[in-house]
């Protein structure tokens, strides 16, 4: 899971299903964080979110296939856990080839995007041209 420079541009992939469902980065961040840590628990900390939350997402992530994503395993002697499945892998990695494809075949334009953009920008609402500002 690599970080983006938050200097440059950066696209972002998101896939939009019927019945309002999405898949995006977040949602596939958190496969490869269960994947880490073996923990939908564990995952969403690493993510700054609640068990509940990232419990969430991944039921919403299961329900939008045909296959499961993450399986779960109850507690017991040795704890609960998660684990991806090859589905999940398969899904991850698709993902990953999408989003790379997506900016390969925008770079010209984010080269151009990032030529032409403002270096500093007015933080938002300090527009020094409001036209209702009188003088």
């Amino acid at each position: 899971m690599s970080k983006k420079n938050t200097t440059e541009l950066n696209p972002v992939l998101r896939v939009d299903f019927p019945h309002a469902e999405r898949l995006g980065r977040g949602k596939i961040m958190l496969l490869e964080h269960i994947r880490e840590t073996g923990s939908i628990s564990a995952a969403g900390r690493a993510m700054d979110m609640s068990y509940r939350r990232a419990w969430l997402l991944v039921s919403a992530l299961n329900r939008m296939f045909a296959e499961e994503a993450v399986a779960s395993q109850r507690g017991g002697k040795q704890g609960g856990g998660a684990v991806i499945t090859p589905f999940g892998e398969e899904l991850i990695q698709r993902f990953r080839a999408m989003e790379a494809k997506a900016e390969a075949a925008m770079a010209a334009e984010l080269a151009w995007l990032n030529e032409n953009r403002n270096p500093d920008p007015q933080p938002a609402g300090k527009d020094v041209t409001d036209p209702g500002q009188h003088s």
